[in-house]
């Protein structure tokens, strides 16, 4: 069975990837998300060429092919638009089997324990604590994850004393019972970093994301070792050698690969075996609703070192207008703090029609 065509579907923010073999077969993936229609480019200049005539079974040579051959172009655009590639194919092989995803991946369909995540910043600590209660008391949340420091932001908060604000208006709001996460976004030198984290300590919460600039493994590993609570990281990168090197010097205590960042379902599955060979769970970034959530959904469901829960965004159309409208049915249902993977073939959704109409169309195909 060999791949026939490849076809776009784009917004600026949002990619879908069509592929249809010379059987007929089709699947359906995504580009990563933001700058989607420069990473579609990409993806026809550079990723079709290499997979059009492929065999489309066999995911993991060509996803493991196409960086040697463009060795001169690594990096971020080039792993997103690969995501495209290798997520289309996973739910084309799954539709072929009869079999969802996670079953291809050795695992099981079922339940899935989210934490709900918030991405603002630009939100008082009291209103935060109030949204995060509301959706405990309608959703059945157990776990939250809130935003400390300021993006990047060289150890100067979104505002003066936010930090020290929030850690405890969240606590006191939602009790001891539910698990706390908070994400530095690479806020903070170490010093500083261990200074909240010692804040964070005293309350309770289980899990420090991306303290130091991620790109300072050294640094991120000072704080490591210096704290109690996990310190975790690794949504931005996506070079599998930086990956061997941040596990071996055990930088974190919880792996975060993006699906879509680190290029596909084959690339995140080597990043969770080097965890799970050192002993590090694996609880990967999906910090958005489109599809990323759900492949991490199948993901966590299969791999032996998943964590403890799902990333699941609680941001709706207000902050992320371009998640209106992208799939016929929502795979995000929440019930009880849970998700659930589907025992539908592939990825077990439909992108919806009207959001293909008012997309930028593009194709590459075998030369008949």
């Amino acid at each position: 069975m060999r791949i026939k065509k490849l076809e776009t579907f784009c917004d600026p923010y949002v990619g879908f990837v069509r592929v249809t073999s010379d059987s007929g077969a089709v699947g359906w993936g995504q580009l990563s998300t933001y700058n989607a229609d420069i990473t579609a480019q990409i993806f026809h200049r550079q990723v079709a060429p290499w997979a059009l005539g492929a065999d489309a079974l066999d995911i993991d040579s060509l996803i493991t092919l196409i960086p040697e051959r463009e060795h001169k172009f690594p990096g971020t655009y080039l792993c997103r638009a690969m995501a495209g590639l290798d997520t289309a194919l996973w739910d084309l092989r799954g539709k072929v089997e009869g079999k969802p995803v996670v079953e291809l991946l050795g695992g099981t369909p079922g339940k899935l324990r989210a934490y709900a995540s918030s991405m603002r910043r630009d939100i008082s600590a009291e209103d935060e604590a109030q949204r995060l209660l509301r959706l405990r008391d309608t959703y059945g949340f157990d776990a939250f994850k809130f935003r400390v420091g300021r993006e990047c932001g060289h150890d100067v908060d979104e505002w003066p004393g936010r930090t020290e604000q929030i850690v405890p208006a969240v606590r006191r709001a939602l009790g001891d019972k539910v698990s706390l996460l908070v994400d530095g976004n690479s806020g903070f030198s170490p010093k500083r970093a261990i200074e909240v984290g010692g804040l964070l300590q005293d309350y309770g919460i289980e899990h420090f994301e991306e303290p130091c600039p991620y790109w300072e493994l050294e640094q991120t590993r000072q704080v490591t070792e210096a704290l109690s609570l996990d310190v975790t990281g690794g949504e931005q990168d996506c070079d599998l050698s930086t990956w061997r090197r941040m596990i071996e010097m055990r930088a974190v205590d919880v792996v975060q690969p993006d699906v879509l960042y680190l290029g596909g379902i084959s690339r995140s599955l080597k990043v969770a075996a080097m965890a799970a060979k050192a002993g590090l769970p694996c609880t990967p970034h999906s910090a958005n609703l489109s599809l990323v959530t759900l492949f991490t959904m199948h993901f966590l469901k299969a791999i032996p070192n998943a964590g403890k829960y799902l990333e699941l965004s609680i941001e709706g159309l207000d902050y992320y207008p371009w998640q209106d409208g992208l799939f016929v049915e929502s795979p995000y249902t929440v019930e009880d703090g849970h998700v659930t993977v589907s025992e539908a073939p592939g990825w077990g959704i439909e992108v919806s029609p009207q959001w293909l109409e008012r997309s930028t169309y593009q194709v590459s195909e075998v030369n008949s």
